[in-house]
């Protein structure tokens, strides 16, 4: 895997709700950004409570300015109640309201599953590490903002 274009700031927000799962995806987060480049000291891990909780520390780290990307990582598993639907929902409408409103990119690594063990398997079993899959794509989507940057500063 190439190193990214440039030297790049990560933050990546991990809900403590699941946590063990949510520390596999963080894993995964980190092994990708690794591979990518990144070395330790470029990537910020930041905890919140829940799933609900990650949008607004994405904010936060967006608004400061400091991070040409950010990983949102957590995991929602559905109960017996709606709870679910509005966790998971807001969850990602808030991440996709961050990405629009600071035009940075955010990867989405918030597993919604029916099951711990469907989770399981997405956090480093047979589906793969959905956090190394978010990092990867927060990445990508880092470098084409800033090649769009670029473009639209030669015009």
């Amino acid at each position: 895997m190439a190193a990214p274009s440039s030297r790049r700031r990560v933050a990546v927000v991990v809900s403590r709700f699941n946590q063990t799962v949510t520390n596999l995806l963080l894993e995964g987060a980190r092994d990708a950004l690794r591979r990518h480049g990144l070395p330790d000291s470029d990537v910020d891990v930041v905890w919140v409570p829940g799933a609900f909780e990650l949008p607004v520390a994405a904010e936060a780290a967006a608004a400061g300015g400091r991070y040409d990307a950010i990983v949102a990582l957590g995991c929602v598993i559905r109960g017996e109640t709606p709870h679910f639907e509005y966790v998971a929902g807001e969850a990602a409408r808030g991440l996709g309201n961050v990405a629009l409103a600071h035009r940075i990119a955010v990867g989405f690594g918030v597993l919604t599953t029916e099951t711990l063990e469907q989770a399981m398997a997405r956090a480093g079993g047979k589906g793969g590490n959905k956090g190394f899959e978010a990092a990867e794509a927060a990445l990508q989507t880092a470098d084409v903002l800033a090649q769009l940057a670029r473009a639209a500063s030669r015009d």
